[in-house]
């Protein structure tokens, strides 16, 4: 079968969400079919020639279309005016939309397969046998970005949830089959037939993401994107919340930040007992050199990555129930939980005083995501319902 893969960002390197689910997807997808992939840019600085090496060998055709500058206040306008959400307007360009068209056109794909809202302007009109990743619920996203966003920035977002909202339910009938990551995030699609989403929930790659022997340097680590905003305020929940807590009996605990483009609001954070590591070439290193990893989320919608990676390389990791969510730990047996400062707090002081348990749990996050968590298991999956509607045609 070939399949044409549309993205709004260059998968590579991994060092988003987006990104990481799409490389694997394409890697496993690509084993038993022939991928044509089409990939946005935004990014004037991506290494566009490290991206195409990497991907190469499991793709036919790659092609990267590069969004300009200019034109995007207007697409945004436009986006406004026929009541989609910036998120669609951003990335909608009409000069990419003619060369997808072309691309589609030359190579006569069996299926068409979009990641993320962002794309699916380019192929919901195709006739041709489509597939819609939502992965996360953006408007959700939204939603709760509002909560913790300044008064001036709260009616902007309000537009832009319900503009989501409504996009969200209104492409869903477009798109012959749907996925997303988790069951509570499939559950907070407005949408009456939402339980026909089918769950692809992401994995992790075992192999790469394994057990360390590293000196600790690190005390608590949280990693991530930090410039997306449900980590900046992790990162700061975290910093100035949490951790005042804990330092009140242990002063000397060090904490790490690592991830790449960290905000302004992330930088501000660093001290003699925060260190921001900015863009790391092996995120590993963050892992291998802590004690304990915590994803302190208070925003934000889908399954954290970062807690899948931290729980493979066998660390003791505490979330909140929000991020928990999707992931479906327990409590106490393979991770921590907590909502509150004070709750999170006596959860890292718990794992620094009990080194048995610490490792106790990390043993059992270890085995509980070698045993749900798989990308070959999670792709197949929705490769087999590609092969079922092309078969229908």
């Amino acid at each position: 079968m070939r399949i044409f893969v549309l993205l709004s960002r260059i998968p590579w390197p991994l060092e988003k969400g987006d990104k990481l689910r799409a490389y694997h997807q394409i890697r496993c997808l690509s084993q038993k079919n022939e991928i044509i992939l089409c990939a946005l840019n935004t990014d004037r600085k991506a290494d566009k020639q490290r991206a195409f090496k990497a991907l190469q060998p499991y793709c036919r055709s790659i092609n990267f279309i590069d969004l300009p500058a200019t034109g995007k206040a207007i697409n945004l306008i436009r986006a406004m005016a026929e009541g989609r959400p910036l998120q669609s307007g951003y990335f909608y360009n009409r000069s990419a939309n003619r060369k997808i068209n072309t691309l589609i056109n030359e190579y006569k794909p069996d299926m068409l397969y979009g990641q993320l809202l962002r794309v699916a302007e380019y192929i919901r009109y195709h006739k041709l046998p489509k597939a819609l990743d939502y992965q996360d619920v953006f408007s959700v996203g939204m939603q709760r970005r509002v909560e913790v966003s300044p008064w001036y920035l709260k009616p902007f977002l309000r537009l832009e949830f319900s503009r989501l909202t409504r996009y969200e339910s209104e492409v869903f009938s477009d798109f012959d089959l749907k996925c997303i990551i988790s069951k509570p995030d499939r559950d907070l699609i407005a949408h009456p037939d939402r339980e026909q989403i089918m769950i692809v929930a992401n994995g992790v790659d075992h192999d790469f993401f394994k057990p360390l022997i590293k000196e600790k340097k690190f005390d608590v680590v949280f990693t991530g994107n930090m410039a997306y905003p449900p980590n900046v305020n992790a990162a700061e929940f975290l910093v100035r919340e949490i951790m005042p807590k804990v330092w009140n009996k242990y002063p000397q605990t060090k904490v790490l930040l690592a991830g790449a483009t960290p905000d302004q609001r992330v930088r501000n954070l660093a001290s003699d007992r925060v260190s921001v590591s900015g863009w790391l070439d092996d995120i590993r290193e963050a892992y291998a050199t802590s004690k304990i990893f915590i994803a302190p989320m208070r925003i934000g919608t889908g399954l954290q990555n970062k807690l899948l990676e931290a729980m493979s390389m066998k660390l003791p990791c505490i979330t909140t129930p929000l991020a928990n969510n999707a992931l479906e730990g327990r409590h106490g047996e393979n991770l921590l939980l907590g909502n509150s400062a004070d709750e999170l707090a006596t959860n890292i002081l718990h794992l620094m005083q009990d080194d048995i348990d610490a490792g106790r749990i990390a043993d059992n996050g270890y085995n509980f995501v070698h045993q749900h968590y798989n990308w070959e298991q999670a792709t197949e999956k929705f490769m087999q319902k590609f092969q079922e509607i092309v078969n229908q045609q």
